[in-house]
């Protein structure tokens, strides 16, 4: 049995959506040394495939491309949440607050609700918050419920904050040690089924309005008419040409392009069992001791395990590919655990760990940095720069709002290199698998499937529906199944095991499930790519 074999693009796949190895190569082909495109993307996270995908719906012909994969960097690396701009209230940036609670409400809504939906959070009073903590918490969630409202984002999309008695707390995050319990703190937040899931749609979706999306391919220079590059897999070396550039790299945006000064701030998660801490029918705000407004977050996934995060630490050195997590993060976050919990979580109970480095833009006089701010203390805001060559970057931010930074990226490149577009469709442009919350629940498929694949769900469970062999999980106790990874090669543009467990699925944040699925992961690409 060959998986190559069955029908490749399935009724419910939206028509040039499918990436394939067969597609880059074509592509790649008459990219490199052919004629000049309207616009060059250079990064695929999620701000550089929603720049793509803004300057394609626009009706631009456009070419994005990236050294490694879909989200390799830190768009992978996020808490999987979509965050409604509350923290920035405290530090006074209201137009940070707003725009965020605008976008959650946008990807909620319009253009992702099959990724992003409402997600639950408890803050317990333990004995460690005191009454002035808590009123400054309950005032803040309040507020937050207005950023709701002024964003116009429906109710029914995200509930009004509550305070929880005691017993209702402990129904909600059973975890928490009851001794001196006085109740808690319910709010709402927007969560992200995958973040890496995040960008293949919009990779895709980029790709259905005729991007060419390029992974493998590293920009060695950039100018403002287009890049020398190489292509990761041959070594082959060639010009792209653009009328307009757009550097979309995040953290690695400084090594392209001169004058851009990027203070990376690494954060940290835990991944833990989620047997470890019991059911956790909401997630856990567990502020952090000694500070008014920073909290770790544990977030239970439907995978069996759950996120505990987030450090904020200055990064010094070189940017490498994948960071490092270092054992002061995973002390402080366990630390914090204990703070609040009933469950002792150990070291040994730790059973993966992952960073990710936020590309915040260093605004601090090059001379000196002994009065530098904290990284937790930069803002959010993000920036688009122009260099004296004309090369577009666009730095900050998060993840929360990549579709406005990736508009006005692509707004900046339409007026500056006088390019024929109107303005931005993406705020109302359903991503690929996006539908209403009714046409969702009517679908055949299970409930898991739908809030990773939305309306390609059927497709994804009908491979399995074929063949038991693909119907088998990859690893004992997890969810993710052959037919998951054999749609990843067929649509998603996977081209090696790293893309099918790292990004496509996460079964690779957990070092031994990783090594247990790599068999899985290689009997699925050598019977599809091979067949080809």
């Amino acid at each position: 049995m060959s998986f190559g074999n069955d029908p490749a693009v399935p009724a419910h796949t939206a028509p040039g959506t499918s990436l394939t190895a067969a597609r880059r190569a074509r592509e790649l082909a008459r990219t490199v040394g052919g004629p000049a495109v309207d616009v060059l993307v250079v990064g695929l996270g999620a701000t550089g495939a929603g720049a793509a995908l803004d300057a394609a719906a626009r009706g631009l012909s456009v070419a994005a491309i990236d050294a490694h994969d879909l989200a390799f960097g830190t768009s992978r690396w996020s808490s999987k949440l979509v965050h409604g701009g509350l923290r920035y209230l405290a530090s006074a940036q209201f137009d940070v607050a707003h725009e965020s609670a605008v976008e959650r409400g946008v990807l909620m809504e319009r253009t992702a609700p099959h990724l992003v939906g409402a997600q639950p959070f408890v803050l317990p009073l333990t004995p460690l918050v005191s009454r002035g903590q808590a009123a400054l918490a309950w005032a803040g969630f309040r507020a937050g419920d207005g950023l709701r409202l002024a964003a116009r984002t429906a109710r029914a999309t995200l509930p009004v904050p509550r305070r929880l008695s005691t017993v209702e707390t402990r129904h909600l995050a059973p975890a928490v040690r009851g001794t001196g319990l006085r109740g808690g703190l319910l709010s709402w937040d927007g969560r992200l089924t995958d973040d890496a899931r995040l960008v293949t749609a919009l990779a895709r979706t980029a790709a259905g309005r005729g991007a060419r999306v390029l992974t493998r391919v590293r920009a060695l220079e950039l100018t403002g008419s287009g890049a020398r590059v190489r292509d990761e897999l041959t070594g082959e070396e060639g010009e792209i040409r653009a009328r307009a550039v757009i550097n979309a790299s995040g953290v690695w945006a400084g090594g392209l392009v001169d004058g851009i000064r990027i203070r990376p701030s690494r954060g940290t998660h835990l991944v833990l069992r989620s047997g470890l801490l019991g059911p956790l029918p909401a997630g856990l705000h567990i502020p952090v001791p000694g500070e008014t407004n920073r909290f770790v977050l544990v977030l239970p996934q439907d995978d069996g395990r759950v996120y505990v995060g987030l450090t904020d630490e200055p990064v010094e050195g070189g940017v490498p590919d994948v960071p490092e997590v270092p054992e002061s993060d995973v002390g402080f976050l366990l630390d914090v655990l204990a703070s609040a919990l009933d469950v002792p979580i150990r070291r040994d109970d730790v059973a993966g760990a992952f960073a990710g480095l936020r590309p915040l833009l260093d605004t601090t006089p090059a001379t000196g940095s002994a009065s530098a701010p904290r990284t937790a203390d930069i803002s959010r805001r993000h920036a688009v720069l122009t260099s004296p060559d004309g090369v577009i970057t666009v730095v900050g931010g998060k993840l929360t709002t990549y579709r406005r930074m990736a508009e006005d990226a692509v707004d900046t490149a339409v007026a500056a290199h006088g390019l024929g577009a109107g303005p931005s469709l993406t705020a109302a442009l359903p991503l690929v698998g996006a539908a209403s919350p009714r046409i969702l629940t009517a679908l055949r498929a299970p409930h898991r499937l739908i809030r990773r694949y939305g309306t390609e769900a059927p497709a994804v469970h009908a491979l399995g529906a074929r063949d038991p062999r693909l119907r088998a999980p990859v690893l004992e106790g997890h969810p993710v199944t052959r037919a998951e990874l054999l749609w990843a090669v067929r649509q998603e543009g996977a081209l090696d095991e790293s893309d099918l467990l790292d990004r496509r699925t996460r079964v690779g944040l957990v070092p031994s499930d990783r090594t247990t699925a790599l068999e899985a992961a290689r009997e699925v690409l050598g019977e599809t790519l091979g067949s080809r």
